[in-house]
């Protein structure tokens, strides 16, 4: 007996019709795939656990990876010069310690110096700030007539006791062991990067999956090694830059506020705020009036306007497109989980992720139509 089209719809394999009620139909998200998701998501957690618990470890390591892939084109370039592997990463391992030695000499002398006159600081800070008495008054009354507290804001300003260094170069600065463990693993990385390439290539048995890998890798040390380049030229701009404001401006120690503002705008969002509290206070402090004092950050504030949203995202941007809130969701991520190390890793962390997606899960879907 033939089964027309219609009645081929409406029948299932034992010849019982289908029933069209909504309550029979088979569920949107069956059990196992909510387990499965269940499951992933206590991966995740665990991991970021162990992370979080192995911090003095996985820190270093992860760092000495990140940092190692930016550096191999350097250290590929340096062994077709005829140079050995291992020199060539001892050369440029030496060469950034170097760079970063001289920075931190740079920034330390005025920091020192600043460290040791907080007590008359702190006086300066409190005369100066006279002028937000009216308004720190008309905020307490209005809190006042809300139920708050009956304290006046402001009205004993002092900057934090010595006690705050310590603690604070704590936890910006990393341990000599880990120190030591990032240089070791960073040398080794960059000497066997080329048989780590070829393992991992190596892996997969079929060639579809060693060609896909082999891109993989390729594009990863293509555009870190790239975002290392290019950000770095950036920053050494904005820190000159910097330097020839606070020359300009008057403002005491510009070469050591033009290292820090380099230094610093290596972490994306967080270091030119942070920078630019740093110059208002110094500001604040080293001009005898308010204006004169605030010229600096403001000048400061629109050069790195423009750097953010102009210059760098041209530059970079070319070479990968990067989603703003996926930047700053990955920063303030990593920012909690490893400190500061953590936000230096987190643009370059989410290069290789979305690398890793481009390549494994290319976008040939259907567009939708424009709105």
């Amino acid at each position: 007996m033939r089964v027309l089209p219609n009645e081929r719809a409406s029948a299932d394999p034992a010849g019982k019709p289908l029933s069209d009620s909504k309550t029979e139909q088979p569920p949107v998200i069956r059990r196992a795939e909510v387990v499965a998701f269940a499951l992933v998501a206590l991966l995740i957690i665990c991991i970021v656990a162990v992370l979080y618990a192995a911090k003095a470890f996985f820190l270093p390591v992860m760092m000495a990876f990140v940092v190692g892939t930016m550096l191999a084109p350097a250290a590929r370039h340096l062994e077709q010069h005829r140079i050995p592997r291992a020199v060539s990463a001892v050369m440029i391992v030496s060469a950034a310690c170097a760079v970063v030695a001289f920075m931190i000499g740079l920034i330390a002398a005025p920091v020192i110096e600043w460290s040791a006159r907080l007590p008359e600081l702190g006086s300066l800070m409190k005369d100066k700030l006279h002028v937000f008495d009216r308004p720190l008054w008309l905020w307490q009354q209005m809190q006042l007539s809300l139920g708050g507290s009956e304290t006046l804001p402001g009205a004993s300003f002092q900057l934090p006791k010595i006690e705050w260094v310590q603690p604070t170069l704590e936890f910006l600065s990393p341990t000599f062991a880990e120190f030591l463990l990032f240089l070791v693993t960073l040398i080794l990385f960059i000497v066997s990067w080329p048989d780590l390439r070829r393992a991992m290539v190596m892996t997969f048995g079929d060639r579809e999956s060693r060609l896909r890998t082999l891109r993989i890798v390729n594009a990863i040390e293509e555009h870190l090694g790239g975002y290392l380049l290019m950000v770095t030229m950036i920053n050494i701009g904005v820190g000159v830059a910097t330097g020839i404001i606070c020359a300009a401006t008057g403002m005491p120690n510009p070469a050591a506020l033009g290292a820090l503002a380099a230094t610093l705008n290596f972490i994306p969002i967080i270091g030119p705020v942070f920078m630019f509290a740093i110059l208002t206070v110094v500001g604040v402090v080293a001009f005898p009036t308010l204006a004169g004092g605030l010229l600096a950050p403001a000048l400061f504030a629109g050069m790195t306007f423009l750097e953010g949203h102009f210059l760098t995202p041209v530059i970079v941007g070319r070479r990968l497109q990067l989603n703003a809130l996926a930047v700053f969701i990955a920063l303030a991520f990593w920012t909690w989980l490893w400190g500061p190390m953590g936000a230096f890793l987190a643009s370059p962390i989410l290069i290789v992720a979305l690398i890793i997606k481009v390549h494994l899960m290319p976008d040939d879907s259907v567009q939708l139509p424009g709105h």
